[in-house]
Parts: structure tokens; C-alpha cells; sequence
């Protein structure tokens, strides 16, 4: 896989925990907290947790994993917990050189952990701005969402167990999330996570649907009173309002919120192509499917996504290949291999069919799949009896997430039967048909005027969201006016030539702003947009010019080249070859050699 370059671009790997198993959950945590601050930079391109930790335990190449997720650096750390104190190490490498632009080491008490988090995550944005291009950074990335300690704990329990994604782990999810709340009743985040769990569990019908979207959505407007700007709460808000209810206007309203918050949301942007597709807006769909990707190339659920997409433009070839890719990164994703079977079914492949039945013993309803390729394309090729479907229902378990009953007396001739199931889960907002507009098993049905009924009782209502506007993403002006940039430009000229504060390997961007008294951001714009050279170029050629200088010197002769370029401020005999040759043309021995003719 080969995915398009951003030069401002990151992804945190899972950062390994040293020490006892059971705080790896912390360990995630912590890269989890890196990588939600660092998206709340608007020209930041941030791999999502879901493709940064597929390579969790992988030790591969970091050109390797650069090239398959687009980014040009990569974040590797490690944490451990000793009592009441965190040690965390941290290193940022470039994908296309594996060059270490920077690595450190912190040791901090447990209670100072988000403190430590935004202290991270500022200085990895600052590296990365000083290295590939300009974005503003604000004060702080993370706000401590709690005083208490064993409260985020459960929190982070909580998510690591909820983001399994089956029914059965997210019920024991909230266990943790209550014991946050019982903690610390003003932990917002603990209310959202708290809310959406019951609330897709209600959804799905895995609780009873009244009691458990009331209750979810007690916790989420719980959560929006005490952080009304919460990207995540607007996210969690939209999509139980579009799964609990369908209702299309709230959704797209809170998810519209939580962009505008945070633009560089997948989660956000597969929930709105969910949106557009219940709506029957397939295109607005995928190309929100595609932002997703771009932000999340390694996710098994958006490559589901696209799968349906592309299986309601009825191309179900393609779409088998799409829930094949959700597959193998995801080998039990549930719905993708219902949908897999779906379309080999609609798209006559009975010998697939039979061979993906016999290895997936996993499928919900296989004989009353099989009898519905019979039934549906006048074939006795599996020759499934109706007692056998009948059985397979009565001993079903779990909740059906395909609608797989429904499809079977459709293709019995049952229509009047099949509509009155149709009509009862369409009142009921059941998750497995929210996508019922454009499900092709309902062709059959669409020509009663009861069909056209249950459409519009869900479709010609007020609710529905008048105008659906991409987020906006301002181009960010001049900070400067009148005469300021050229005032701080001479200014910033002045210093280096007058003061070489280049000679200084550490000097960052911050320092040289505090210098000459201009905001950090301020100083990145005027570098990129000004002066056309990011912080570290155009600090490396103050260097350059100054090696140089002193390389030619009859009193240097016995001083290395390495040596003087450490003099003139380089601290990595990569760096300095690297940017010697790309400036010159040549390497520094030859251009030295040249130069004393």
C-alpha cells in the first residue's frame, strides 16, 4: 500500500508499556491522549489510534510504516508506572531517513500525567513545525479533564475494553466509566463514554431501546453542560441521535459541532457518511469515507463503509473486495462478513457462497442465506428446507444485525408479511435497516403503496437537515500589518548575523521568538510565508554560511570539517551532510577542495 505524502504529518505508534501486564491499558492511554491533542491541530495530518495501532508489538521499519500510513514522522515511546511516579521515554523519526529529530526522557508523579501529555504533545507539534512547514500551535493541546487519577484509570479501562467492539465488552466497559463518575462526578469525559455505550447498545437492541437512550442520553447532555466544547461529546450526541432515533437534523448538527472542533475526526467523518448514505446521498457519503481514509488508511470499519457504498451502487464485485480488505484487517468484524454474504448472494457466486459459509462459522443465519439465493434466483442449488430456516431462528442467541429474516419472506412472496416486519423495525429505529432506502434484498417491496408509506414516514418530516455544509477551513491571513513584517524581519536578520544564535545547537523556535519578542506562531508564518524556508532550513543556512566562513581559515586546517560544522551550530553529522549537499550540489570535502584551489 502506497498512500500520499503530507509533510506535516504524524503517527503515534502504541507506546509500549514497561513493567506489570495490567497497566498496558495506561500505556495506550497515554498514546491514545497524544494522539487526540495532537488532531486538534488544523493543518496537522494525524494518523487515527485504529491504524497507529495495528502496529502495536509489530517491530518494523519506519520507512515501512511511514510509506503504508502517508506521514513523515513517526512518535515511539515507552511508559512505566513505579507506584506514585510515570516514566515515559519519547522519539520522533523522519519515515523517509529514520533520522531521530528528537528524543526524551520524563519522569513525573502519576498526578502530573496530563500536564506531562500536553508537555509532549507541544513539543513533538513544535519539532514537527520547526522540520516541515507551518501551523499555528495553541497554549496548551490538553486540559486535565479530572483531578483524580483512579477516576481517568477507569476511564482508560473503560475505553480499552469498548473499543473491541462487541456487545459484550462494551456492557463491561461501563462498569469502569460508572466507577469514574462515582469518582469524580464533574468528569465529562466519563459521562460521554458512559452514554455512548448505552446508547448503541440500545440501538442495536442489546438493551431495552427506551430505558437504555434515555438513560445514554442523560449522560450525554451531562457531559455537553459541564464541557460544552467537547468534540466528543458532540460526536457521541450525533450519533445516538442518528442511531437512536434517526433523527438526521440533531445528528448533523452536533457532528457539523464536532468537526468544527476537531476537522481531523475519521470516527466523525464515518458517522456522516453513515448519515448521507440513510439519506440516500451515496456520493456525499463516500467522499466522507474517502477524508476518513486519508486520516485512517488501516481501519477495517471504514473499509466496510466504502464496501456498503459501493454495494447500494449495486457493484457488488467490488464491494466483496472492499469487506475482504475490512477483513483482513479485521477478521471478525461482524457486519463486514454479514455484508461479504449479502453480496455473494445479490451477485449470483453460489460456489463462494457455499465456500465462505463452510469456513465461517461465525455467520448469523448461513441456511437462511443459502435459501434465500434459492429463493431469490429461482435455484434449487442448496436446497435448504424451510423448517431448517425456521429452526435456525428459533435457536438464534443474539440479536440479528442483518435483517436476514425479513429478506427470507420477501423472497417467499410473503410481501404482506415482510411489510409489516418492515413497518414494525422502522418504527422501532432498528439499527440492522437504517440503511433500509437503499437495501436492494427490499427491491420486491417497493412498488406498494405501503412501502412508499413506511418511506415517507421516516423521509417527509421536518427533522430532515436542510443544508449539510463541509466544515469550514479557513486559510490563515497575515498576523502581521503595516510594516511589521519587514520591521521583524530585519529584526530576525540582525540577530542571527549580529548575535549567531545559530551557533547554538538547541535553539528552537520558541527561543528565537522569545529573542526578538514575537509570538511563536507569528515567527512560523513569517519563516514559511516570508522568508519561503521552514525554522530548521532557514536556521541550518546561517550554519552552512558560517562553516563556510571558518572552513576556509588557515588557522582551522587541523580542525576536522566535522568539527566545524559542530562549531557552526550542526549537531548530527547526517543532518549537516544532508543539508550540505542538497544546498551545494556537492559533498562538504569536495566543496572545501574546490574552494582552496
Amino acid at each position: 500500500m502506497h498512500t500520499s505524502f503530507n509533510p506535516k504529518s504524524i503517527a503515534v505508534l502504541p507506546f509500549l508499556n514497561i513493567g506489570r501486564e495490567e497497566n498496558e491499558y495506561f500505556s495506550d492511554g497515554i498514546t491514545e491522549e497524544i494522539i487526540n491533542a495532537l488532531t486538534k491541530i488544523r493543518d496537522l495530518k494525524v494518523t487515527a489510534r485504529t491504524s497507529s495501532f495495528y502496529y502495536k508489538k509489530k517491530h518494523l521499519d519506519a520507512r515501512l510504516i511511514g510509506n503504508e500510513l502517508g506521514v513523515e514522522t513517526l512518535l515511539e515511546g515507552s511508559a512505566r508506572i513505579l507506584n506514585d511516579r510515570v516514566r515515559i521515554t519519547a522519539q520522533l523519526i523522519r519515515t523517509d531517513t529514520g533520522f531521530h529529530i528528537w528524543s526524551e526522557n520524563f519522569d513525573r508523579q502519576l498526578s502530573d500525567i496530563f500536564e506531562l501529555q500536553d508537555e509532549i504533545s507541544l513539543l513533538i507539534a513544535d519539532k514537527i513545525r520547526e522540520n516541515f512547514g507551518h501551523f499555528d500551535v495553541q497554549e496548551h493541546l490538553i486540559e486535565a479533564p479530572t483531578k483524580n487519577i483512579e477516576a481517568y484509570k477507569h476511564l482508560l479501562k473503560g475505553r480499552e475494553l469498548r473499543m473491541r467492539w462487541n456487545a459484550q465488552d462494551v456492557k463491561n466497559a461501563i462498569g469502569h466509566f460508572e466507577k469514574g463518575i462515582k469518582l469524580d462526578p464533574s468528569y465529562a469525559d466519563a459521562h460521554f463514554e458512559k452514554g455512548w455505550c448505552l446508547g448503541m447498545l440500545a440501538s442495536w437492541g442489546f438493551l431495552k431501546k427506551d430505558e437504555g437512550l434515555l438513560e445514554a442520553n442523560r449522560h450525554i447532555d451531562t457531559g455537553l453542560q459541564l464541557n460544552p466544547n467537547s468534540a466528543m461529546g458532540h460526536y457521541v450526541k450525533g450519533t445516538i441521535s442518528f442511531w437512536g432515533y434517526w433523527n438526521y437534523k440533531d445528528a448533523f448538527e452536533h457532528l457539523q459541532l464536532s468537526l468544527e472542533i476537531n476537522p481531523n475526526s475519521s470516527e466523525v467523518r464515518d458517522a456522516m457518511a453513515d448519515g448521507f448514505s440513510a439519506l440516500g446521498m451515496i456520493d456525499k457519503a463516500l467522499a466522507n469515507n474517502e477524508t476518513a481514509l486519508r486520516i485512517n488508511p488501516l481501519s477495517a470499519n471504514l473499509y466496510f463503509t466504502k464496501g456498503n457504498m459501493i454495494y447500494f451502487k449495486k457493484n457488488y464485485k467490488e464491494a466483496i473486495v472492499l469487506f475482504e480488505k475490512a477483513l483482513s484487517l479485521n477478521p471478525f468484524l461482524p457486519l463486514a462478513l454479514e455484508m461479504k454474504a449479502a453480496a455473494l448472494v445479490l451477485d449470483r457466486q453460489p460456489d463462494e457462497l457455499a465456500s465462505f459459509v463452510e469456513n465461517t462459522p461465525q455467520l448469523e443465519r448461513p441456511k437462511t442465506c443459502m435459501a434465500i439465493y434459492d429463493l431469490m434466483h429461482n435455484t434449487n442449488i442448496f436446497g435448504i428446507p424451510k423448517q431448517e430456516v425456521e429452526k435456525e431462528f428459533m435457536e438464534a442467541s443474539a440479536v440479528s444485525l442483518r435483517a436476514w429474516d425479513l429478506y427470507f419472506e420477501v423472497y417467499s412472496d410473503n410481501h404482506e408479511m415482510a411489510l409489516n416486519i418492515l413497518d414494525n423495525r422502522i418504527k422501532e429505529r432498528s439499527g440492522q435497516l437504517f440503511n433500509f432506502r437503499n437495501d436492494p434484498f427490499l427491491e420486491p417491496l417497493r412498488a406498494y403503496n405501503k412501502y412508499r408509506e413506511i418511506e415517507n414516514s421516516v423521509f417527509l418530516t421536518p427533522d430532515l437537515p436542510e443544508i449539510i455544509q463541509e466544515p469550514s477551513n479557513p486559510v490563515s491571513p497575515s498576523p502581521f500589518n503595516g510594516s511589521q513584517i519587514d520591521n521583524f524581519s530585519k529584526a530576525l536578520e540582525s540577530v542571527m548575523q549580529e548575535e549567531k544564535l545559530f551557533i547554538d545547537s538547541e535553539l528552537s523556535l520558541k527561543q528565537l521568538a522569545a529573542h526578538i519578542q514575537l509570538h511563536p506562531n507569528k515567527l512560523s508564518w513569517l519563516l514559511n510565508n516570508h522568508f519561503g524556508k521552514n525554522f530548521n532550513d532557514f536556521i541550518n543556512a546561517y550554519r552552512l554560511e558560517y562553516f563556510k566562513q571558518i572552513a576556509l581559515k588557515q588557522e582551522n586546517k587541523n580542525i576536522t570539517l566535522l568539527g566545524l560544522a559542530y562549531d557552526s551550530g550542526f549537531n548530527s553529522k547526517t543532518v549537516f551532510n544532508t543539508f550540505f549537499k542538497k544546498e551545494t550540489g556537492m559533498t562538504p570535502k569536495q566543496w572545501v577542495k574546490q574552494n582552496t584551489l
